[in-house]
């Protein structure tokens, strides 16, 4: 008999790989005799790695070896190589597509996302908007394991679930927490401005929790830009710690993030890792909306801080320029009303 071995195939941002976590861990827990392994950008091992077992994790670089169709052809030839009684397609781009081909050709099961475009259309156009939920991600991910007649009951809870990180690998500094201070994540920023929280008015979120709490509030930032601003806020408030600069590698936020009370997060990257470590994340949302399906898993819509407005959402990624100009959907919301979700939630 066969050998049952899925391929699950996700490129794309961290956010949306970090996404498909929960998911891929229930299908390896429920389905224990069969083989899978993701396909997807090398940096996102780190995720799947101490999983079950059965996940095996192929890394691949498709903007530099295997760029183009040539590049893709050959990753087939690779992939075909092992035999595959499954093929998850849970991107659902002109790569994937082009994969999704050959391996049909081949006559190997098949299925795809369904990203559910048209009710996204809907929740962001400026005329005839339909506010209704869209499937989360979770729900389109599991959807395509459904139909390759693999269900799943997914019941995630950490990527350290059962373990505790080594915290030897953080700075010295980071090993302990003071037993009355409270530790804050703060991610401020965002792929696009229509999802970042004006930096102005993010200071003062800063300067309002020092002044309210005993707090080390830890800046997660990876831009040469982003970098000299948390460096800024490093200095001129001794609350704050640029935690990015110190750590070394996506394991060791991970790690640190694992130890926090609370993360702030714009509708980010940074929202779905702290969601994989299960911290609470309070997530503020501009252009974007948690209706169009990626609040981070277990996270709660009360944690979302968003003024409603009749333009909003106007983008499903907030790639979009504001139609006002002025990205009130952002600048309206006051300073005040992220620290009392932010203290309500360390309560």
């Amino acid at each position: 008999m066969k050998t049952e071995h899925i391929l699950i195939i996700r490129f794309s941002a961290i956010g949306d790989i970090a996404m498909t976590v929960p998911i891929v861990e229930a299908l390896a827990k429920q389905y224990p005799q069969v083989r899978i392994t993701v396909l997807s950008k090398p940096f996102a091992k780190v995720f799947f790695e101490g999983m079950a077992p059965n996940i095996g994790f192929m890394g691949a670089d498709i903007k530099g070896e295997y760029r183009g169709v040539k590049g893709l052809n050959a990753l087939y030839r690779r992939l075909s190589a092992k035999h595959f009684t499954a093929i998850a397609d849970l991107h659902n781009t002109l790569r994937s597509k082009y994969l999704r081909m050959r391996f049909n050709l081949n006559r190997n099961r098949v299925e795809h996302i369904n990203k559910h475009k048209n009710g996204k259309r809907k929740l962001t156009a400026q005329t005839g908007k339909k506010m209704v939920q869209q499937p989360s991600a979770f729900e389109n991910y599991a959807d395509v394991f459904a139909k390759l007649g693999y269900p799943v009951d997914p019941h995630f809870v950490s990527i350290f679930e059962g373990k505790e990180p080594e915290l030897t690998i953080l700075p010295e500094t980071f090993r302990e927490k003071p037993t009355h201070q409270k530790w804050i994540g703060l991610a401020p920023f965002a792929a696009h401005q229509g999802k970042i929280y004006p930096l102005e008015q993010m200071e003062k979120v800063i300067r309002q929790l020092s002044e309210k709490i005993d707090c080390r509030i830890f800046l997660f930032g990876g831009g040469k830009s982003e970098k000299a601003q948390l460096d800024d806020w490093a200095a001129r408030y001794p609350c704050c710690t640029n935690a990015s600069k110190l750590l070394n590698g996506m394991y060791e936020e991970l790690t640190l993030m694992n130890q926090l009370d609370v993360m702030i997060s714009m509708d980010s990257a940074n929202m779905h890792l702290a969601s994989l470590v299960n911290t609470r994340v309070i997530s503020i949302w501009g252009a974007t909306h948690p209706f169009a399906g990626f609040m981070g898993w277990n996270q709660s819509q009360q944690d979302a801080v968003q003024v409603d407005l009749s333009c909003r959402p106007c983008s499903i990624y907030g790639k979009k320029n504001c139609h006002r100009g002025d990205y009130a959907c952002l600048t309206y919301i006051a300073p005040e009303t992220i620290v009392d979700k932010i203290l309500q939630a360390l309560k």
